[in-house]
């Protein structure tokens, strides 16, 4: 920022720079992965043996593998998580325990709501990115990806066979899209 520049310029993103939104990006994306890794925590102390966890396991190693990935981008450019971690932490597990308490369905109706918006979330990045920053955006793709095949197994596997599946996976949407706001500033 030049010395003769007003208090409340901000300094301009330059090519080669960068982008601010980078940082918000990253953090959001791990607050995401976290919370996913909490939600299937949950899921599986409720669900125990039942069939539904052998699904549920694999998809949590999955997101475990992202969420180091992103971890690990949050130290090499020194940034830090959301402050909302503490809570997340919290949400996620209860909100896999008492999807899993509803049944093995609505677990999967909780996933399939959960990996819809993440979907949403990561297509807007991939497009707010364009050709910036290259290795970011090739790693929302293939995340991005696993997401959906997530989605889908959860629907294939009954997710939306559950009592109320429009307005539980309403619900679980919202929240979704509220901890990505949250976690993109705080």
């Amino acid at each position: 920022m030049s010395p003769n520049a007003p208090p409340s310029a901000a300094p301009r993103w330059r090519p080669g720079d960068e982008r601010p939104d980078i940082a918000s990006m990253i953090r959001v994306d791990q607050a995401g992965e976290y919370g996913a890794t909490r939600i299937y925590c949950g899921q599986l102390a409720v669900l125990g043996s039942h069939p539904a966890a052998r699904i549920i396991s694999r998809m949590q190693a999955q997101e475990e593998r992202h969420l180091k990935r992103f971890d690990d981008m949050m130290v090499e450019r020194g940034l830090r998580p959301t402050l909302l971690q503490p809570f997340w932490h919290a949400a996620g597990y209860a909100l896999g325990a008492v999807t899993a308490l509803m049944g093995p369905s609505a677990a999967m109706a909780c996933t399939a709501a959960v990996e819809t918006e993440i979907d949403r979330h990561y297509a807007e990045q991939r497009r707010a990115l364009g050709t910036d920053e290259p290795d970011l955006g090739a790693t929302i793709a293939d995340f991005q990806a696993e997401e959906l095949e997530h989605r889908d197994t959860a629907i294939a596997a009954g997710a939306e066979d559950t009592f109320g599946y429009p307005l539980l996976s309403g619900m679980i949407r919202a929240g979704c899209r509220a901890a990505i706001a949250l976690s993109k500033r705080i």
